[in-house]
């Protein structure tokens, strides 16, 4: 379900979105997706996040 979540988040990043406005996005997305999906959705946020800070270094 995920796998394609990496390459959207980068492209939304690369839009203009912070990492707040997506987490904020995933989050109102729970309500309609289910609590577990956007659980998991916001892991591979943090993940991506994290390498992208990495990657500014």
């Amino acid at each position: 379900m995920t796998e394609q979540l990496v390459g959207h988040l980068r492209i939304a990043q690369q839009n203009g979105l912070t990492e707040a406005e997506l987490v904020e996005a995933i989050t109102h997305l729970a309500f309609y997706a289910g609590w577990p999906r956007a659980m998991s959705a916001i892991a591979v946020a943090k993940r991506v996040f994290a390498e992208d800070r990495s990657a500014r270094r």
